[in-house]
């Protein structure tokens, strides 16, 4: 068979696309399940495995929603995961507190109030205007749209120890205008009242999770690399995310006419949750699934919201540092940018990195930017009831799709693994550095720098061995699924590897947290030896991982 380029169609995926404007498909609703009838139908076409779990999921469904200001009603919706209002709905003075960051209102006494905040509803303003008491949060969109969210600040669904951390305000977006007036209102000292009434549809329901595979003949237990992405919508959810999933369709159809070149196996999962669950479906699916993840799976590409109209940016999609050369080399093939990536934010499926797995993607290309400040790159329809067909370029569709390919190709053909971990000890070395000085007096990190010189070491000597077509294949990769284990998580959770943080952004490198804090503090503070206690403890945590990951890298007789 020909190692010629795998070249997506454009007429499949459009066909994709045009079945996926059908329907509106919320988490848990029967027009999604049927949507995920069509998915499991195609996919299985192409001779993949397939099964169709359902399991229990905490959904919130946004209903009717009414703003009064002055009794005069306003245009609104409310959110995933507000809570309802009794049927009269609430009363309350409005307090304007900008974009409701920590520091807005630190400043400001908002309890029993209403804020009114600039910008798209997010789960940590939720959160913070919860912790401080107001009743309720209206939110002033950057444009005339309204624009439809998840603001639980807890990643999947909440257990007994989570759910207090649920949202406790009634939310609402009003438009760009009708927020002017009302943010001038407050600014004019007039104090003015707003009623805010709410319905939202929250509790567990059964939701779908379609699981596809394809492996190596004679090798059904194979490592294998996991491709997933989210099926349930806001709306019709043509762009977010029908065009990822013909994305996924079509990547599915033409991997498997090259199987004989695989080294390791393709799991494909669609999720459901992720819009109104706050990633429940991937969620669900690690805690599940994890001593299998651990074992086997090597690395998780996300891919959402493909094919955007427009959507000429390719350098800036989200890929952890060991795998930052592979989607480079992908995008500059396809499109000849320079791709720069960014690190991962909190969001896109990546229920994984508890498990240790890298992972790359999540939206892959992106608007220019422009005179409104959006919460993503991604068109002024994302989120809307105007995510439909007229806003997906074909030819757009059709590169991402070869991007995906190329990235996918290589994670299943190459015979040693595509993780390079210099870069990921490099990007170590950079963050130890910049508190190397601020630590000085305080607490001594030279053998953390040490030892993340000694991991870049192993890594550069697993490189060269990869690029020397070395027979040892099997266990080199192995040896970099395991260091993986330990070092993903470092990267990108506070530590604890069976339990999802929570959905509020996070630092890089949240694991140095305990040594940020300790360095941020000004000198002759006073509370410098309690913060020191926990630094310490950060500091030696860091040591004993990063060691288990150089032994664990070194090659025979290194």
């Amino acid at each position: 068979m020909s190692d010629a380029p795998l070249q997506p169609d454009r007429q499949i995926l459009m066909g994709h696309i045009r079945e996926f404007g059908k329907r509106v498909k919320l988490s848990g609703t029967a027009e999604e399940l049927e949507s995920f009838k069509y998915l499991e139908g195609q996919i299985a076409s192409y001779g993949y495995r397939t099964k169709l779990l359902l399991h229990d999921a905490y959904i919130s469904l946004p209903g009717r929603a009414a703003v009064e200001i002055g009794g005069n009603a306003v245009r609104c919706i409310t959110h995933s995961m507000s809570v309802s209002t009794p049927g009269e709905g609430i009363s309350a003075e409005v307090i304007y507190v900008a974009e409701g960051a920590e520091a807005d209102l630190e400043r400001i006494d908002v309890e029993g109030h209403i804020i009114l905040v600039d910008g798209i509803a997010t789960e940590d303003v939720a959160a913070l205007a919860s912790a401080r008491g107001a009743i309720g949060q209206i939110h002033v969109s950057p444009n005339e749209h309204l624009y439809e969210m998840c603001v639980s600040p807890v990643w999947g669904s909440p257990s007994q120890h989570t759910r207090k951390q649920l949202p406790r305000t009634a939310i609402c977006t009003i438009a760009r205008d009708d927020g002017a007036r009302l943010r001038q209102a407050c600014r004019a000292g007039k104090a003015p009242v707003a009623r805010l009434t709410t319905e939202v549809d929250t509790g567990w329901r059964k939701t779908p999770i379609l699981v596809a595979e394809l492996f190596p003949e004679n090798r059904p237990d194979a490592p294998f690399i996991l491709f997933s992405g989210h099926h349930d919508t806001w709306h019709y959810g043509v762009m977010d995310n029908g065009g990822a999933n013909a994305t996924m369709l079509e990547a599915a159809r033409l991997l498997a006419e090259r199987r004989e070149n695989w080294q390791r196996g393709l799991r494909i999962c669609f999720w459901s949750g992720h819009s109104h669950g706050r990633y429940s479906g991937s969620a669900w699916y690690a805690d599940e699934y994890w001593d299998e993840l651990e074992q086997r799976c090597v690395a998780h590409v996300n891919v959402d919201s493909t094919g955007g109209a427009g959507a000429d940016i390719l350098t800036n999609s989200a890929v952890i540092d060991e795998l930052k050369a592979v989607a480079a080399r992908a995008v500059e093939t396809v499109t000849g940018q320079v791709h720069r990536g960014r690190r991962h934010g909190r969001a896109a499926d990546q229920s994984f990195w508890g498990v240790g797995i890298p992972s790359m993607f999540g939206s892959l290309s992106h608007q220019p930017p422009g005179p409104v400040k959006m919460l993503t790159a991604l068109g002024w329809w994302w989120h809307t009831p105007h995510d439909t067909e007229e806003h997906i370029d074909p030819a757009n569709l059709q590169r991402d799709t070869e991007i995906v390919l190329r990235v996918l190709g290589e994670l299943l053909d190459a015979r040693v693994l595509p993780l390079d971990y210099t870069a990921y000890a490099a990007s170590l070395k950079d963050e130890l550095s910049s508190l190397n000085g601020k630590l000085t007096g305080r607490l001594d990190i030279d053998k953390l720098i040490s030892v993340a010189d000694e991991l870049h070491r192993r890594a550069d000597a697993i490189n060269e061995a990869a690029r020397k077509g070395t027979a040892n294949a099997d266990a080199i990769n192995d040896r970099l699924r395991q260091a993986s284990r330990l070092l993903v998580p470092l990267n990108y959770t506070y530590g604890d590897r069976f339990h999802h943080d929570n959905a509020l952004p996070h630092p890089a490198w949240p694991s140095l947290s305990g040594l940020r804090e300790l360095a941020a503090l000004p000198e002759g503070h006073a509370d410098i030896p309690f913060f020191a206690v926990h630094a310490r403890q950060t500091r030696n945590r860091l040591l004993s991982v990063l060691r288990q990951a150089c032994t664990g890298l070194a090659l025979d007789g290194t």
